[in-house]
């Protein structure tokens, strides 16, 4: 190859990087888009506003309960609804913490229905729940072009939830009483707000494994449910 040829290549080369680099310039100052999202499918974009809305949610249902539940934040001298949803979101991955001894996921929702269990019930909920949600979302905070997520956590998860709605209205303590207020106080049922974030929560998690299983063109992994007051391991 001569050495004009090669300064021509060299050239026209440049030309391109420079003529790629104007239009990221241009894409990233319309309308908030963001150079990243040029690694992102339109499924991976979905999924980033999933696992944004189902963080939103936990920390909404976190202030809730606490709000119902005040003396389960007192059993911390000092402890914050600020400073607990700060714990929740200044943890990435998984969600373990010394105060439940480390149990995660559903082992950690099974302390909020434990009579035993003299901790903070509230929060053993929102860790065992977050830890949950973010296992099904397979530790992402956002997902791009390579990455993959499994329809089967995504299902599990939303019949796990169900589980967790059913078993705070029906589980009681030895005397009778709930293990945590949420939809009914004092056997008068008057706040069903309760209701419609689990209810949200559910329908985010079916509709998402729906999506990961159309995505790879395979069928969603049904659950069974051998039981509804059963919470399910989610697989790996």
């Amino acid at each position: 190859m001569n050495q004009g040829r090669i300064e021509a290549l060299f050239i026209l080369l440049k030309t391109r990087l420079f003529l790629l680099g104007l239009v990221l310039l241009m894409l990233s100052g319309c309308g908030g888009y963001e150079i990243k999202n040029l690694a992102k499918s339109d499924v991976d974009l979905v999924t980033d506003e999933f696992i944004v809305e189902s963080r939103r949610l936990v920390r909404e249902l976190t202030v809730k309960l606490y709000k119902r539940n005040p003396k389960q934040l007192r059993k911390i001298p000092g402890m914050t609804v600020d400073m607990r949803l700060a714990q929740l979101s200044s943890s990435p991955g998984e969600l373990m913490f010394d105060e439940l001894k480390g149990r995660q996921e559903i082992e950690a929702l099974e302390l909020v229905f434990d009579p035993a269990f003299s901790g903070d019930r509230v929060f053993a909920l929102v860790v065992g729940l977050g830890g949950m949600l973010r296992h099904a979302y397979g530790y992402n905070d956002e997902l791009f072009l390579f990455d993959s997520l499994e329809p089967a956590p995504l299902r599990t998860s939303a019949h796990n939830v169900e589980v967790l709605a059913w078993r705070l209205r029906n589980s009681r303590k030895p005397d009778g009483s709930t293990f945590l207020v949420t939809s009914e106080y004092q056997g008068v049922v008057d706040n069903l707000s309760f209701e419609r974030l689990f209810g949200k929560l559910i329908v985010l998690q079916e509709m998402m494994a729906r999506i990961a299983g159309d995505a790879d063109d395979r069928v969603v992994t049904k659950v069974v449910h051998t039981a509804s007051s059963v919470f399910i391991p989610l697989p790996i």
